[in-house]
Parts: C-alpha cells; structure tokens; sequence
C-alpha cells in the first residue's frame, strides 16, 4: 500500500517542481526591444511579489509605473501593460531570463517587436569608460528626419551625477517624459519605455554642443537625427500661442456619449454658470496620462468651487466598442470622476477640430486644454503638457493652472 501510495505522489512532486522552477525573479531586471537596424532599446523594471501575486514596476528616472496584470502559466509570462493597449509575451529560458515579443494592438493590425530581460541586472547601459563631459542644463535642440531639411525644435533639460543622467525633452505638444541613461566617455546614451514610449536617444558629447545625434522611436525603422546646443535661455513658444478661440464663434455646443453610452452636452445644467475644463486627449497618449493623473486629483480637490472637467477623447478608431475599451483601463487607474466623451473622430482625422470643437482654432497637440468661463466663452487655449517628467516646468503648470482657474471663478456669470 505504501509503495502505491508513493507511486501516485511522484508526478505531482515532479510537476510541482517543475512549476517552481518557472517563476518571475524578485528583483531588478534588465529588458531589451530588439530594433531590426540593432539600436536595442534599454530599459529597467523591478518585480516585486504581493499578495501572493506579482507586481512590475517599470522604472524610468524618478518614474515607477506599477503593472499589476501578470500571469504566469507554465513556462511563459504574460505582462498586459496598463496603457496604450499593449503586452509582453514571452517565456523563460533554461537561464530563467525572458525572451519573447512585445506587441501593440493597433486600431487595425498588432505590431510587435522582439523582447529579451536579464534578471539581476541593475545598469540600464554598460559603462565602458568614465564621463568626459557633463550634459547637466538645456539645450536647444534640433530634430530632422533623414532626408528633409526642416527641423523640429526642442528643448533638452538634463541633470547628471557621476555618470547617470536624467532628462527629457520638452516640446510645442509635450515633453518626452522620463528619461535615463549615461554619458560613457563622450557618448550620450538615453532611454525611455511606458507602453506607447520607447525611446532611445544617443550623441557625443563635445563641450558645449551635442553631434551626431540619433533617435530611434520603438517599433519599426523610425529615427531621426539630432543635434544640440546648451542655451540656458532656450525656451519653447508660449502655450497658448498655438491655438485660440475663433473670432465671435461664441460659446461650444458638443454632444458625445460618455464611456458607458449616455449622451453628454455642453449645454446640461451640470456646467451652466460653471468654470469649465475641457481637455483633449486619448488612451494611447503618454502625456494625456500625465495630464488625467493631475486633474483626476485636482477635480475631487476642487469641483465644490462651482468648476467642472470634461474629456473629450479622440481613439485610433471610430468603432465605440473599442474606444470604450480603450478607455476603460485608462479611466479606472486614475480614478477619473468627470465625464470623458468618446468623440467619434480619429485622432488622424484632419478635419477633427471642425467637427467636434469648432469654436477653437486647429487642434495641433494632444493633450490640449480649453479653460471655458463662467459665460460659456472660450478664454484659453493651452497646446501640450509639461509633466512630471519636466521637473521645475510642471510646478509652474500648477501654478499657472491654478492662477487662471482662480480668476475665472472670481468673475461674474
């Protein structure tokens, strides 16, 4: 009877250890997109086990992003990034690292990449040779796409210690958000991955200029190439130069159904006599994310005060079902409490201005913030948004943020 009894016991120990062996490490791991041209894109995330449940934390400077979508069947790992609709698939090999792909669901195809992560693995680049020079401050920078001669302007800000660096690049529509790497000997190297980022920016270093710059953006071929000059004067064009109410066009008269269908109007009493806030964004827009965080807590702090927020969000589709999809997960992490319309209109659409918010002149950034008074009439429009990311910039966008909304419920209605 004994030996029966262990006879039946074998397989179930043998495949017990066997589950154990395939498990995600604790710890700091280093992850790898592989690029066709060979310009791997580098970032970090750390797992950490909750709950009886892992957690992932991308890691990108200052910047923790918390996925808490992991699934671990067998030998392969499934990660379902928190935004922009997409995934890590993968499996563990005989190492116990992770090879597989990383996938973005497009509106009308999947688009994917291959993946690599080394566990314990804490450096984002490999340091060769001490800094020779030092980035730290801004720099005016431009970007031009291989074979054209007109350039995009930028504004670079990084801080370095040692080796590390830290930075972004803020433009006319954002900024680039968190970005991390080194200076090894006289080579700039940086990098950044959030679900719809990933970024990889590389130049040598030479005294008060960088050269022989390279961007390369995610999946695909996309790069561009870059140089920088350091400007401690280097600044953007004003935000609310970009866009603007039209002449007399008066006060908006929008109706889009919010996320769970229920058709929503400029002209319900909710916003009459009310300061409003309506932002333009989108599930697959970074700094749309950095803008919902902020006003999901700056409208629970401040909607008694007699303003309100609505969105109006613009998809890569004009189906519902999938908008609303979308959104879903992107609503629900903020715990976003004002009305966000579906629009209908694709964020490609070049007529999206006129036929959601014709009373402003042409959306040109995502996010894009119409501050509403207390009459109904357009008073600002602000292009873009300086996250968390941009360090001193978004103390000031608070400040100002605040500054206007104050005047506005000052006035009379």
């Amino acid at each position: 009877m004994k030996k029966i009894w262990l006879l039946l016991c074998l397989p179930a120990f043998i495949f017990g250890t066997q589950l154990e062996k395939w498990d995600l490490e604790p710890g700091v791991w280093q992850a790898s997109l592989h690029r066709k041209d060979g310009a791997d894109i580098v970032f970090n995330f750390e797992v950490k086990d909750s709950a009886r449940k892992k957690l992932i934390y991308v890691l990108n400077a200052n910047d923790r992003l918390v996925v808490d979508d992991v699934k671990i069947q067998g030998d392969s790992v499934f990660i379902k990034m928190p935004f922009f609709d997409s995934e890590f698939r993968a499996s563990f090999t005989k190492e116990g690292q992770l090879q597989g792909n990383w996938i973005r669901h497009l509106a009308d195809k999947d688009v994917s990449i291959p993946f690599t992560a080394a566990h314990n693995v804490k450096q984002r680049f490999e340091q060769h040779t001490p800094a020779k020079g030092n980035v730290t401050g801004r720099w005016s920078t431009w970007f031009t796409s291989p074979g054209k001669s007109d350039s995009s302007f930028a504004v670079g800000e990084f801080r370095q210690q040692g080796n590390i660096v830290h930075g972004t690049f803020l433009t006319s529509t954002g900024d680039y958000r968190f970005l991390e790497g080194i200076v090894d000997g006289d080579t700039l190297k940086l990098s950044t991955f959030d679900g719809s980022h990933a970024y990889y920016f590389t130049a040598q270093v030479k005294d008060n200029t960088l050269e022989n710059g390279v961007f390369y953006a995610g999946i695909g071929d996309g790069k561009e190439e870059w140089t920088a000059v350091k400007d401690d004067k280097a600044a953007l064009p004003d935000e609310t130069s970009l866009a603007g109410a039209k002449p007399g066009s008066g006060r908006p008269t929008f109706s889009f159904p919010d996320i769970n269908g229920k058709k929503v109007s400029f002209s319900d009493k909710r916003f009459e006599n009310k300061v409003v806030v309506i932002t333009i964004m989108g599930s697959w827009c970074p700094n749309c994310m950095d803008e919902t965080g902020f006003l999901s807590e700056w409208y629970k702090e401040n909607k008694a005060r007699g303003v309100e927020v609505i969105g109006l969000a613009y998809e890569r589709t004009t189906d519902f079902a999938k908008s609303q999809k979308a959104l879903q997960g992107f609503l629900k992490r903020f715990d976003v409490n004002y009305p966000v319309l579906i629009t209908g209109v694709t964020v490609s659409d070049p007529e999206r201005t006129e036929k959601t918010i014709p009373q402003i002149t042409k959306i040109k950034g995502f996010p894009t913030t119409i501050f509403i008074d207390k009459k109904g009439n357009v008073r600002e429009v602000h292009t873009g948004f300086s996250g968390p990311g941009t360090g001193e910039h978004y103390e000031t966008f608070k400040k100002d943020f605040n500054s206007l909304v104050n005047v506005l419920l000052e006035e009379k209605s």
